[in-house]
Formats: structure tokens, sequence, C-alpha cells
């Protein structure tokens, strides 16, 4: 079992759940949720969906401290599906539906899921890759209140229509676990941040005391509800009496139709990784896009290139922005408000800020001594959003939480110095990236290849142009060369989505260091000549 750390501040009443409740309380009628098609449901509605949800878990057994899958698109239905489990105080665990169902069904393996609630398409996607988890499949799907299916045996739930059964309410604790969220991880499997509620909701009282949500607000939910940035969207949101917009995955990836939807749906309140922020900036630079209600604009995950930061500041010059720091171990941990204006001979990144208030930070070297200030450094957090450790993986917990001062820290990995407009980021010592916000290790990808029966050896690096990301693989075949089309589809079958190879490129062997280890920099120097 993953290991749990004494507390650093008492919490008893953290319970992500209450926001639901008390928002309920103060305006039913009022729209909590709109989904991609344009139906809504009331706080009043998602309450009652949430409690149909709570209601069959504990029917099918499941108690406070157990794990709860989610595998499907996003939807209203889903976020009812959160509350719900939370309502029993069980813990959710989100998977990519769009990623393989061979990932997912690791997931669900590693932290034991009793249920797995899906939609009839991802369910079958899972359940072709994972035949041993139909038994936990539950599909979502309106009308069919607990019938099986006659063709698949999958239980069905209808959670808007139809009674509510009693449950038992579990009791506030800041201790229990709210959700895992699963990220790469660089022993070739991934790993599961477990966040307790009062990680969550630290976090949660950060933000809204920060950013002043209201119910006024028409908050996007850009981010798949498996990605970090998805807790501010769904608490924050609730928590103030916002009504939330879900983006589907098509939309999310066209920032072609995003400014229309922005402008048509009366967004206030934005949040996402720079990646679609600057797509969006490049495919309206120039011309004037459709009048919008932006007052706030979010982006965290990675670093925002200047050029295309000085694009969308033209395009939308009304908003606030801000840059937001942290990795899911922390959630937002430093931020950043940017500039009405930046500079034209700016070439340096955003600074990441200064710690929020329920953050503290401290800057170490790689023997975890602190270095002086302005000194280059690893950055470490603690406070009560820092999570307890990893589920079930005690070793990896160990490598990157330690003790000083009497506090709990955890080292983030990420190499920064101290400026006078906050921390800059420099880059990291060890292998991970970040691309389109999700944090990658590349070490993830070369295990996955090195298994491939018609591979040799393999060394993945990634290179960066204008900010965009791509990741090669070079490879060395056993006989005849696997063609990309199938290495992809191989990839696709065992990594998330966003960690497939842009590239893969043959080699007669791979170039190696004076210790025979893989050469990396001189494959970064290979993909950078082939760029220029």
């Amino acid at each position: 079992m993953h290991e749990i750390m004494p507390p650093e501040q008492p919490e008893p009443s953290a319970d992500l759940a209450r926001y639901l409740d008390d928002t309920t309380t103060r305006q039913p009628g009022a729209r909590a949720v709109v989904d991609s098609d344009g139906s809504a449901l009331s706080y009043g509605e998602l309450s009652a969906a949430a409690d149909r949800i709570a209601a069959f878990l504990h029917r099918r057994g499941v108690v406070a401290g157990d794990r709860v899958g989610l595998f499907m698109r996003k939807s209203s239905q889903t976020l009812a599906a959160i509350f719900g489990v939370l309502r029993l105080g069980a813990t959710y665990v989100p998977a990519d539906a769009g990623s393989s169902g061979t990932r997912a069904s690791t997931v669900f393996g590693d932290c034991d899921v009793r249920v797995i609630f899906t939609d009839p398409e991802s369910a079958l996607h899972l359940t072709q890759a994972a035949p041993q988890l139909g038994p936990r499949v539950v599909v979502m799907q309106p009308g069919n209140e607990e019938t099986n299916n006659p063709l698949e045996d999958w239980q069905t739930l209808d959670i808007l229509h139809g009674e509510r059964h009693a449950y038992p309410r579990s009791m506030p604790d800041a201790d229990r676990l709210a959700y895992i969220l699963y990220t790469s991880g660089s022993s070739g499997t991934p790993k599961g941040v477990a966040i307790s509620q009062r990680n969550a909701v630290s976090f949660v009282e950060w933000a809204s005391a920060t950013f002043n949500v209201t119910a006024e607000d028409q908050v996007s939910s850009h981010a798949p509800f498996h990605f970090d940035l998805s807790i501010f969207d769904i608490y924050v949101s609730v928590k103030n009496g916002a009504c939330i917009h879900l983006i589907d995955t098509d939309l999310a990836a066209s920032p072609r139709h995003l400014a229309r939807f922005i402008s048509t749906r009366e967004i206030t309140v934005w949040y996402s990784a720079p990646a679609i922020l600057s797509m969006l900036a490049a495919q309206h630079n120039g011309r004037s896009p459709a009048p919008n209600r932006l007052r706030l604009v979010l982006f965290a995950g990675e670093v925002f290139p200047i050029t295309k930061l000085r694009m969308l500041l033209r395009l939308w010059p009304e908003p606030a922005y801000y840059n937001l720091y942290g990795p899911t171990e922390t959630n937002v941990c430093t931020f950043y408000r940017v500039p009405t204006s930046i500079p034209a001979d700016r070439v340096e990144p955003l600074s990441i800020g200064h710690p929020c208030n329920h953050c503290d930070t401290i800057v170490v070297d790689e023997h975890l001594r602190p270095v002086p200030e302005g000194e280059p450094g690893l950055l470490c957090i603690a406070g009560p959003s820092v999570v307890s450790g990893y589920w079930n993986a005690p070793e990896k917990t160990a490598q990157r939480i330690f003790h000083l001062d009497g506090r709990r820290w955890y080292n983030t990995g990420d190499m920064i110095r101290s400026s006078a407009e906050g921390y800059i980021f420099l880059g990291r010592l060890d292998r991970m990236i970040k691309r389109h916000g999700y944090r990658i290790e590349l070490d993830e990808i070369e295990s996955c290849l090195a298994v491939h029966p018609q591979l040799r050896a393999c060394a993945v690096v990634n290179s960066e142009t204008d900010g965009n990301t791509a990741i090669t693989a070079f490879l060395v075949a056993r006989d005849a060369p696997v063609s990309p089309a199938d290495l992809s589809k191989f990839c696709y079958e065992r990594l998330a989505r966003y960690m497939v190879p842009d590239h893969f490129s043959y080699l007669p062997d791979l170039p190696r260091t004076s210790t025979g280890k893989s050469n990396y920099q001189l494959l970064e120097r290979q993909c950078h000549a082939k760029q220029t």
C-alpha cells in the first residue's frame, strides 16, 4: 500500500463533496454544467445524479476508501460520478478514454478498482484490451438503470432517472484519498499520485480566494479529468456556484473553433496548457476573433513561448493573465501575474512567480542543501497541498519526499533560480519533459519500445521548435525495420496517446558515451540538425 505520512495541518472538515452540498442548498436551480452538445444540468440535478451514483456503489459493496475507476468521455455524467464517489468516501481514479485500454487496465489493476464507470464505446475499448475487467464495468446509459446487456453482460446505469436510494454518507476525513492521478513513470509503468482531501481542498481554497470566482462566472473545462488542471475547473467552480462548460476531445484540439466557443458560451474564466492558446493565437494572428467576456486567462503545465504569448495579448487585451506552476504532486504552488505588455526584445520565458500563500518553497542542490539566493537549484515544496506519496510505491515516494527542519518537502526535480520577478524555470536534470502540459518520462517510452521483438536497441529524445515539443525514437532493428505506422500502433496500445513518438529513425547502432550509455546529447543534436 502507499505510504501515509503524518499530516502537517489538521483539517478534519476538508471535504470536496461538501462544495456540491453547499452550492445546491444555495442555488439548486442554477446551471451547474453544460455538455459539449449544449445540454445542461442544474445544481439540484447534478446533486441528485451524484446521490444515485453513491447509492448504486453502496449496493455494489463499495465502501469508504475503495477505488472507483472512470474510463469515459468527459460529460456531465462523469462529473456526477466523481461527486457520487466522493460522497460515499471512495476514491476516484480517472484514466484517459482516448488512450489504450491496455494502459487503463494497468492503472486500474495497480490500485485495484472495485467498479469502472464508462460509456458504451469506451467499455468495448477497455474490455477488448482487458477482458478480466468486464465484471467491474458499469456503462452509463440513460433509460436502463441496473439492467444487463445480453450481448456484453455489462451492467448499465441511468443516473438521471429513477428513485434515489439511501446510502451511508461518509464523514469528512482530511487524510482520506480523494483521487489518484496517474502520470508517466521512468520505470516504464505509470505512477499514481495519491491526493488526499486535505491536499485538494488546500488548493481549491487558495484558488477561490485568489481568482475570486463567483456564481456569475462561466468556466471552461478544457482539461480532461485525468489531468490535474481539471481540479480547478471542477471544484473551484462548484464551490463558488459557477457554471462549468465541458469541452470535448475534438473541440479541445481545434483552435479554429475554440474562439467561437468562448464567445457563444460567454466564457469568463479560461484555464489550459499554453499549447492550445499558442495555436489559437497563431490561428487568429492579424485577424479579429469573435468578441468575448473573458476576464481571466490561466495557463499551466509548460513554458509559454514569448512570441505566441505576445500574439495572445494582442488578440485578447482585456483579461488578466496568470502563469501557474506546479506538478501534480502539489497542484499549483507558484503563480505569476503576466504584465499587460511584454517588451519586444524579451526572449527569456516568463517567471513562474512566487509561492502561493498555502505553500512554502526552498531551492536546494543535488544533496538537498539550500543554495544562496539567485543561484540555480532544485525547487522543493512544503505545505498542505503536497501529497503523502505515490500509490503502492514507497520507493518512488522516498525518491521525491524528504524531511528538512522538521518539515516534509517534495522535490519537484525542476531547476530554477530566483529573480526579482520570481522563480525562473531553467529545465530538469532528469529525462522528464512536458508536452501539452502532460508530464512524460522518456524512459517509459524507451521501456515500451525495448520489448518489441523486432528491435535490438532504442533511445528516445525530444526537441523543441518555437515551443512545440517533438519526440523522436532512434531504433536499431534486428532484421528488417518495422514501419512507422506499426510502431505507432505498438506504442499507442501501451502508452498514453500524448507519449507516442512523432518520429522513428533507424540507425545501424546507437551512439554511446565513454561509459557505454546511450549518447542522448548527440542524438538531440541530430534532431536539431534535421529541423534547421
